[in-house]
């Protein structure tokens, strides 16, 4: 009885309305939010952006159609009869949609855009809550920044929400209590994709890994010189020691020095295949005194794109709990956890 009463009151239970959803960006990772919400009951996708153009429907926006529609037109600007084109698809989006949280499936490219575009959501005046899967550390602490901004605007971002940062380093902040000292955490991700021209911007910012490369050579090259580079190396990008907010988010959570955290990983271009099996390792010193190693390894059949929107909507929800009960500001995936979605 204490059971059913509990989740009678849960803001949360079958009963409640969804939580409206905006997705800004509509490129690989955009799509493929769009198909993840579209089975959802707790979550309606209402709206969604491109470069040239955005769609909004209260009711409801169908993946198909905005999909086929990017694809044939450029733009969802075009989509009938919800699309509007505009050269300020964001602040436009902003001030028309109703929407309770957006995942920003945005290209960081340069390093300072998402703050930027969390910027645009504070001078809008919008309340609501906010989910990133940034990728660098710089970009993270950019966003440390603007804490007291978000907090002051009533807005609740949760930010490096995707795989890794994500998933990986919520993983590395559970399995961290095992231990009475954290030496070492090592995360390893293995991506596959037939073809690197679904996920042009995510590429883009793996290449910024490189050595000899960075955000700015990446985000200049044109689609041919990405196409020569992959061709150097048989589509394979092997990148080690990569800058990535793991280590900022687990420092911020108390688990562990940044410099004890390390990311790396092989993303295949032109294989669906993972090359290897994405995992973070956590070793530590127990109370004991024993020196040992957990493993959280990531099943080989779920893609990048289910280990980064996944987790992203998951936070979402969580983001929105928080915020319904009044706390705004900055979080990331290693402070809170997330909310599974049904």
């Amino acid at each position: 009885m204490m059971m059913e009463k509990q989740f009678q009151n849960s803001s949360y239970s079958v009963t409640a309305e969804p939580i409206r959803v905006g997705v800004l960006g509509f490129g690989g990772l955009g799509q493929a939010a769009a198909r993840v919400l579209a089975p959802k009951q707790q979550m309606l996708w209402v709206a969604a952006t491109d470069l040239k153009g955005y769609a909004y429907d209260a009711a409801g926006l169908n993946p198909d159609h905005c999909i086929k529609t990017y694809h044939s037109q450029g733009s969802l600007g075009y989509l009938e009869p919800t699309g509007i084109l505009s050269n300020q698809t964001i602040p436009d989006l902003i001030a028309q949609a109703s929407v309770d949280g957006y995942f920003l499936a945005l290209p960081n490219l340069p390093n300072t855009f998402m703050a930027d575009v969390a910027r645009k959501f504070i001078a809008a005046g919008w309340q609501g809550v906010l989910v990133d899967a940034l990728k660098r550390t710089s970009a993270v602490e950019q966003l440390l920044e603007l804490q007291e901004e978000l907090q002051a605007a009533g807005i609740t971002y949760m930010t490096g929400c995707g795989a890794t940062p994500g998933l990986l380093t919520a993983a590395a902040a559970l399995a961290a209590q095992s231990y009475a000292e954290i030496h070492q955490v090592t995360i390893t991700f293995g991506v596959g994709i037939a073809n690197w021209e679904a996920y042009r911007a995510t590429i883009r910012e793996d290449i910024a890994h490189l050595p000899g490369y960075n955000v700015e050579l990446a985000k200049g090259m044109s689609d041919a010189e990405v196409e020569a580079l992959l061709e150097e190396t048989d589509g394979i990008l092997k990148l080690e020691n990569m800058e990535h907010a793991d280590d900022v988010m687990l420092e911020l959570a108390g688990i562990c020095p940044r410099d004890r955290v390390t990311v790396g990983g092989i993303v295949d271009t032109r294989n669906p295949k993972k090359p290897l099996s994405t995992n973070v390792q956590i070793t530590g010193r127990t109370f004991e005194g024993k020196i040992s190693t957990h493993t959280f390894t990531l099943g080989d059949e779920t893609s990048m794109a289910a280990n980064v929107c996944g987790p992203a909507f998951g936070y979402l929800k969580a983001g929105v709990s928080l915020h319904q009960r009044g706390i705004y500001g900055l979080f990331t995936a290693a402070e809170v956890m997330p909310m599974f979605v049904s």
